[in-house]
């Protein structure tokens, strides 16, 4: 059983090793949603050890070949963006399937990690729950100082979309993020938002 779950991410390891755009990690250049995927990884089994199989999946093939469906493919408006979001959870799901089905898992599973991936469910369902917390927490830990800095003149927009991620994340969650090491500047802004 482990064969297959090992097969599965080493797939979308594979498929993600392919991104052509690149990040700094650890002093090495490493493709972009393979290291994302890597992360989300890390922060479910520092979240939920005891995380199942299938929501570890999810977790893993979040982004799968995201790069392959660039938002500029779409209109540059809040109606294009969430086209795109909508048009990408379907694909990552659809990509996960492909190769969970290739590996032997049933139907049932392969629906449910489809679910998790479009967050169906999502207030209802606690993986899908579990995966929006990591989702917001490894944002929180790895890309919200270099968010901060790209919108350095837009702080009231930064501080909305605080408030809109913490809206997403559980209590558990809530209290994962305040154990976080975070940048004086990025403290300033979850201060205000969570003020406000």
């Amino acid at each position: 059983m482990m064969n297959r779950f090992n097969d599965v991410l080493e797939e979308i390891d594979r498929i993600n090793a392919e991104d052509p755009h690149l990040e700094v990690s650890d002093g090495l250049m490493v493709p972009k949603e393979l290291l994302y995927s890597q992360r989300m990884s890390e922060m479910l089994l520092k979240f939920e050890p005891n995380a199942s199989e299938v929501l570890q999946i999810a977790v893993r093939a979040q982004h799968i070949k995201r790069w392959s469906i660039p938002r500029e493919s779409y209109p540059m408006d809040r109606k294009g963006y969430l086209l795109w979001r909508s048009d990408l959870k379907r694909f990552h799901g659809t990509l996960a399937a492909q190769l969970m089905t290739e590996s032997g898992y049933s139907i049932e599973e392969i629906k449910r990690v489809e679910d998790l991936i479009n967050k169906r469910r999502l207030k209802a369902d606690p993986e899908a729950q579990v995966l929006e917390d990591v989702v917001c927490l490894v944002f929180l830990a790895f890309y919200f100082d270099e968010f901060i800095d790209k919108h350095a003149q837009e702080e009231e927009k930064i501080v909305q979309i605080i408030k809109k991620t913490w809206q997403k994340m559980s209590e558990k969650g809530h209290q994962a993020a305040m154990l976080m090491e975070h940048t004086e500047k990025a403290l300033k802004l979850i201060g205000k938002a969570l003020v406000d």
